[in-house]
């Protein structure tokens, strides 16, 4: 089942690439930008490229935190945790008890590098076991190309992804509303604990939620603010420069943008450039509408000849604007389809093309069951052929009559013979 669910995921992000940006001016080494609802890719760049993540690395350490973890549990530091702290924290000290919910903001808002160590410790008790965890996660959703050896994203050799996998990661986390309701906000407070007697005042490096810093875009000064972003994640070290990965909604258009290994502040004009490709060029549209007639399908064997198809879902996908006249469908039926079929049963697909590339598709799907017609006994068939019946006992009736009239005629021509003799 699981390696069904990845070569379907796998399947579904990568059937639709569609990008008429053939060099967008990214300073980042790799980049994606995909929509969030459907899965297409609509630009990228070198997006299979492994490399360093940093602290976007936490967003798998955040999924699987909300996935294993409790909210309202209490915490309680251990030695390991502070000593093994490097870069940013929140100096948690030993013996200190949080609640988990400060923990995961800590994780998300501050890029706190203790706080993923402790809420790794709390979910699998070592954190080689949760680094063991993040691994079978990434598989599952789909991430092929990453290797994780720590639930913080301090540099490793071996601690490397891809910006595409990056983007599974950031999809699959938006669809959970724990996740989604922090990444959106870049403050947080933890209150006082049993070792600080000071309220901890957190805020995130993800600029693009609040600064009015300005920035160079496509030669336009703006603010790094964007309108409509909410989430989700950065990471800095020196070995991965800056990286970010970056959710945005406008009207019905969900977007993630995702960049590594750009510099500074190009970083934010990187994925200034990403969203505003995506919002300005592409449009969400209706292909085709769930239990729609596409044709009457022969059926072989079964009680009815035929059978209605229907469409089984909505398909819904995201296209360059202007284009949606242009697209092409092409109905496939199966061969030679025999009942027994159960209602709901797939019986073909309809593809969708604009310009030679792939869209997507959607099955074809019987409205009804149709059982097979029993096999014939030697009695429904001999029944079936009455009419030989009926012609060998006129035969017969026939032979017999001859036979009878040659014999009258025999005995006749005897007593005949004997009479005259």
């Amino acid at each position: 089942m699981k390696k069904f669910i990845i070569i379907l995921l796998l399947f579904l992000f990568t059937t639709y690439n569609i990008s008429f940006a053939n060099e967008m001016d990214l300073v980042g080494e790799a980049a994606i930008l995909i929509d969030m609802d459907t899965g297409q890719i609509l630009y990228e760049k070198n997006p299979h490229k492994q490399l360093y993540p940093a602290s976007t690395t936490k967003i798998m350490t955040a999924i699987l935190a909300l996935e294993h973890g409790n909210m309202n549990d209490i915490v309680t530091i251990d030695d390991e945790v502070v000593y093994l702290t490097d870069g940013s924290h929140i100096a948690l000290e030993p013996g200190e008890e949080l609640l988990f919910e400060d923990l995961l903001n800590a994780l998300l808002i501050e890029s706190a590098n203790d706080a993923a160590l402790a809420i790794a410790k709390h979910i699998s008790g070592s954190i080689e076991e949760f680094v063991k965890l993040m691994n079978k996660k990434a598989k599952e959703i789909g991430a092929l190309n990453t290797n994780f050896t720590n639930p913080n994203g301090l540099p490793d050799e071996n601690h490397v992804t891809t910006a595409y996998d990056l983007s599974l990661m950031g999809k699959y986390a938006m669809e959970i509303d724990e996740f989604r309701n922090i990444v959106k906000n870049y403050t947080y407070q933890i209150p006082e604990t049993n070792k600080k007697n000071e309220i901890r005042y957190l805020k995130s490096h993800n600029r693009l939620l609040y600064s009015n810093k300005k920035i160079l875009v496509d030669g336009n000064t703006v603010p790094i603010k964007y309108e409509g972003v909410n989430g989700i994640k950065t990471g800095y070290t020196q070995a991965a420069k800056s990286c970010l990965v970056t959710s945005a909604e406008r009207d019905s258009q969900r977007l993630i943008a995702v960049v590594l290994k750009s510099d500074g502040y190009d970083l934010y004009s990187d994925i200034h450039k990403l969203l505003n490709y995506g919002f300005n060029n592409f449009e969400k549209i209706i292909i085709d509408n769930k239990s729609r007639f596409v044709d009457n399908i022969s059926i072989l064997d079964g009680e009815y000849p035929l059978v209605a198809g229907i469409t089984k879902e909505d398909l819904i996908l995201t296209i360059p604007k202007g284009t949606k006249d242009k697209i092409k469908r092409k109905i496939i039926i199966d061969e030679s389809i025999h009942a027994p079929i159960k209602e709901g049963q797939s019986l073909g697909k309809i593809e969708y093309y604009l310009n030679s590339n792939f869209l997507g598709q959607v099955n074809i799907v019987s409205t009804l069951s149709i059982e097979k017609i029993p096999d014939e006994t030697m009695r429904d068939k001999l029944l079936d052929k009455w009419y030989v019946f009926l012609i060998l006992i006129i035969v017969i009736f026939w032979i017999n009559a001859n036979i009878r009239r040659r014999k009258r005629r025999k005995r006749k021509n005897y007593l005949y013979e004997i009479r005259n003799s």
